[in-house]
């Protein structure tokens, strides 16, 4: 008899981390069944034949479903089978949504009804936490990197739905050693400053990298706030995606990890890189940061990965600024291939 096909299950599939880690998924199991679960309200089908492109693996042969996971039958499960994993990524990500009541329903309800499911069935499950559950901790003056015992007092209400999931898993954690029953395995990832390929679509949410790349081919300079000395733990999508796999391994010690690069960038660093990657020479350009700003916004963020690697076993491969030059390429080769004017003077060498 032949062995079944492994399946997964992505929630927020079909947005920019989600599409790369289905594609990751079928590139290291060419046999699996991806079920994608998103509403598209900010995903695209477009995310995942990009992705998957990208990726060489084919085109997309999952299953893409609405974005209520209980609509998957767990008893029997999907097609009769227990999913290896489940990752959930979805959420709103929007870290200037100001409707509080919105976010900390969409974020963070469903939580509890999908790691009750996976515990339940002993299907492991790997959640999209946030940097932004730190907001400004003591090691923000210190400029030393965050330890997964400084969040709690994030700044905005995105940050404070992620930090409730996460609230919810050691409650979770507790009844299970109070009741002396074994953890589940349930991994939630703190994902710091992403960027890569996928972005295309994420509007004002899409990563600096992103925005600053398309300004200088635009012809204009890189706006930046004031002076460009801000902080930030930027990493590679790629780094977020092995990391975020590696988490539904077994060994793996359940619990809540950071998932960043553990370096800092200065944006006029960024703006460095960029110019590297182009051959160009574009000086920033200055201005105040918005009021509306100013109350909620990290000026250093950081994130200690010693834990990451003990628990998890990852260690980021990309150094972001090698990897911001080769996504400033492939943003300009991006552009080429789709015939969008290129205004600024890119130099000969240029290219992904």
């Amino acid at each position: 008899m032949a062995e079944p096909k492994p399946v997964y299950i992505v929630t927020g599939g079909a947005g920019f981390i989600g599409s790369n880690l289905v594609a990751e998924l079928m590139r290291r199991e060419p046999g699996a069944h991806v079920y994608v679960v998103d509403d598209f309200r900010t995903g695209s089908y477009a995310n995942l034949v990009e992705a998957c492109d990208r990726a060489g693996v084919g085109p997309f042969r999952g299953t893409v479903m609405p974005d209520d996971i209980s609509e998957l039958n767990w008893q029997p499960a999907v097609e009769g089978l227990m999913p290896r994993a489940v990752f959930h990524l979805a959420a709103i990500t929007d870290t200037l949504e100001f409707d509080e009541k919105k976010m900390l329903s969409t974020n963070t309800e469903s939580f509890v009804d999908i790691l009750e499911a996976c515990a339940g069935a002993g299907v492991p499950l790997v959640y999209a936490s946030s940097g932004a559950t730190y907001g400004t901790p003591a090691e923000s003056e210190t400029r030393t990197p965050f330890p997964e015992s400084s969040a709690g007092s994030p700044q905005n209400v995105y940050g404070f739905s992620k930090w409730l999931m996460d609230v919810e898993l050691e409650r979770w954690f507790e009844r299970c050693e109070r009741d002396g029953e074994p953890l589940p395995h349930v991994v939630g990832l703190r994902y710091f400053n992403v960027f890569g390929p996928g972005e295309r679509r994420k509007g004002k949410m899409a990563s600096m990298v992103w925005h600053l790349t398309n300004q200088i081919l635009d012809g204009g300079r890189p706006r930046l706030f004031k002076h460009g000395e801000q902080e930030r733990d930027q990493v590679y999508v790629d780094d977020v995606v092995s990391c975020t796999i590696a988490a539904a391994q077994k060994g793996v010690t359940p619990g809540v990890y950071n998932c960043g690069s553990g370096r800092v960038t200065s944006f006029n660093q960024i703006v460095d890189a960029i110019n590297e990657a182009l051959g160009t020479s574009v000086e920033p350009e200055y201005f105040d940061m918005p009021e509306v700003m100013r109350a909620t916004y990290q000026h250093y963020t950081c994130a200690d990965m010693s834990r990451t690697a003990k628990g998890i076993g990852h260690r980021p491969n990309w150094s972001p600024m090698d990897a911001m030059i080769r996504y400033a390429r492939h943003i300009l080769a991006d552009r080429q291939r789709r015939g969008e004017p290129i205004r600024a003077g890119i130099s000969a060498g240029a290219q992904a």
